[in-house]
């Protein structure tokens, strides 16, 4: 294990630092926003305006990798993360924290692909898998010791907005000092959303349900916080708790996934999603103690139905289109994370904090409904015919991977070569 990981221990180090300052200001400014006295629809834009920057980066970001090489991209776009960092805590203004947080998406677009290129490069049909699981494990330590951060000063002051710099500083030092040798260019490949569809309508439409639901959850989960009361480091706590629930609970519907209809465990993951919202919206409880039960059901189920669906959409797909296909999935889960905040925002205002989980249940039952339709209209693949759902990055907050790092799979196909690429027509993303 330690010969397969040290030629990449330096990249790690970094993405750990990076995660780290992405948990940290992804949750201080819904706070710090919530707590200056900002309209529910200016911080559900923070989330979509992220989103948006972050899906434009995953079509433009690779063209600046290829123009400059992978470590002056990395250190650009942290160091430009870094500043917008600062700059949110010394112009408290919503107007430039929403429009900073289109190229704060972006970067952490191109930082993602750069990071997922050079460890997919480094990985050996062996070590890929290990490699692929241990890259997951510090994005999630990353991002849940960033977000119990903000409860340790008060967010009101500047203090975690400096920190955030900080951290963002230490994330460029191990590739600048690291003397391992930098991959090749990043490459790309055709998207083409109707095949997509045609593929699998539960994955194509389940997906961009979990983009709406996850998103609107991910932006405005600390300011539903916020709204009923809950002090900072409460919030914190709440939404790491929905990760690591979430965490836990891909292990066994992923297991029960791979013996089943995958729709059935779809269904039956999102109904319990919706109930869990729907009890929160008709109960509203005030005491901290049923809204972690009901938030921990939520999390849960809600995060656990991603690899699921990627997984049931490669079902039917040919073993050299899993990257293609597992793209094209994180493009709808893009659009659906920035649709998500942009209408959790107002149905907030017009109803009540509460009725931000009114918002995840309606996606969540479209989801269950149409799986258990589609169930009816086509068969299931046979289970000795199906992949193991692989342990994809969970989305408890708006997206955190790129294509890029679907290649990590044990499972994927290698990528045709270069020449073959340049052919392909308009619309490419990166992978």
């Amino acid at each position: 294990m330690r010969r397969n990981l040290l030629p990449v221990m330096a990249l790690l180090l970094g993405t750990l630092f990076l995660f780290l300052g992405n948990g940290l200001h992804g949750l201080l400014l819904p706070v710090r926003g919530a707590a200056e006295g900002y309209s529910n629809e200016v911080l559900g834009l923070l989330g979509t305006t992220w989103a948006a920057g972050f899906v434009l980066g995953c079509f433009v970001a690779p063209k600046l990798v290829v123009r400059v090489g992978h470590v002056r991209a990395f250190s650009t776009f942290v160091a430009l993360i870094l500043v917008n960092a600062l700059l949110t805590g010394i112009v408290v203004d919503a107007t430039w924290w929403v429009a900073l947080r289109v190229i704060t998406g972006f970067c952490t677009a191109g930082t993602s692909m750069i990071i997922e290129s050079w460890l997919n490069e480094r990985a050996t049909n062996e070590s890929r898998g290990m490699i692929f699981s241990f890259y997951i494990s510090i994005t999630l330590i990353g991002v849940v010791a960033g977000q119990m951060l903000v409860g340790a000063f008060d967010p009101a002051t500047t203090i975690l907005f400096m920190i955030c710099g900080i951290v963002y500083g230490f994330a460029i030092m191990p590739t600048l000092m690291s003397t391992a040798a930098t991959p090749q260019p990043l490459r790309s490949i055709k998207l083409d959303l109707p095949l997509l569809y045609r593929n699998s309508p539960v994955s194509f439409v389940g997906i961009l349900m979990i983009g709406i639901a996850n998103g609107a959850y991910g932006t405005l989960g600390a300011v539903f916080g916020s709204r009923v009361g809950l002090d900072p480091s409460t919030i914190a706590l709440l939404l790491s708790v929905t990760i690591f629930l979430g965490a836990i609970m891909q292990f066994p519907a992923g297991k029960l996934s791979d013996r089943i209809d995958r729709r059935y465990v779809l269904a039956a993951l999102s109904a319990l999603a919706a109930f869990a919202a729907l009890a929160m919206v008709a109960i509203t409880p005030s005491d901290p103690l049923w809204i972690f039960i009901f938030v921990g059901i939520y999390g849960a189920a809600a995060n656990a139905l991603y690899p699921i669906a990627v997984a049931h959409a490669n079902d039917f797909a040919k073993p050299d289109e899993f990257v293609k296909v597992s793209g094209g999935l994180l493009l709808l889960f893009g659009i659906g994370t920035i649709i998500g905040p942009t209408l959790g925002g107002p149905v907030m205002t017009a109803a009540g904090p509460y009725a931000l989980f009114a918002v995840t249940a309606f996606a969540h039952l479209l989801i269950s409904g149409y799986a258990i339709y589609r169930s009816r209209t086509r068969a299931a693949i046979p289970a000795e015919d199906r992949e193991n759902v692989p342990n994809l990055p969970i989305s408890a907050s708006p997206m955190s991977s790129t294509p890029e790092g679907l290649s990590l799979d044990p499972r994927a196909a290698p990528l045709p070569e270069q020449d073959e690429l340049d052919d392909t027509p308009e619309m490419e993303a990166r992978t």
